[in-house]
């Protein structure tokens, strides 16, 4: 696995872009590069709880709230995969992968916040997430600022 490194600068506060990460509907407007639709489902956007984050077609997988610090720090640990709503078993590909890390930091900055996102990813998804993120953080900022 490979860590990529994702950086912005959003011209509005740590509080603005924690809510407009994570607040749901808004978390499912700057996802959409990803996957039109894409949205989370937990009981509760608490620290050591179960997310999934899933496809309106109910594909996607499950994670941990590893560690949150309200407005400065969240950590996903991703653990498995998801079809048709349900986590599924092991599969040695999942294995591969699975206790990959996801890391969102927010830093105040002269002109707002410094987002910076590493995700640990496979060979295989490296062009995919090098392409996608930078559009998906793009729709973050213009979220934020507005």
């Amino acid at each position: 696995m490979k860590t990529l490194v994702f950086k912005i600068n959003i011209n509005a506060s740590p509080d603005t872009v924690w809510q407009s990460l994570w607040q749901l509907e808004n978390y499912k407007i700057w996802t959409n590069p990803f996957c039109t639709g894409s949205y989370y489902k937990t009981d509760s956007f608490t620290e050591g709880n179960k997310i999934h984050l899933l496809t309106p077609s109910g594909e996607g997988m499950y994670s941990i709230l590893d560690r949150i610090e309200e407005n400065r720090f969240l950590a996903f640990k991703h653990l498995g995969d998801i079809k048709n709503f349900e986590e599924i078993p092991m599969t040695a590909e999942t294995e591969s992968w699975s206790g990959a890390m996801e890391t969102y930091t927010l830093n105040k900055s002269n002109n707002g916040t410094e987002l910076t996102v590493n995700v640990e990813a496979l060979e295989k998804y490296i062009g995919f997430m090098n392409t996608t993120f930078p559009l998906a953080l793009n729709e973050l900022k213009r979220i934020s600022e507005n």
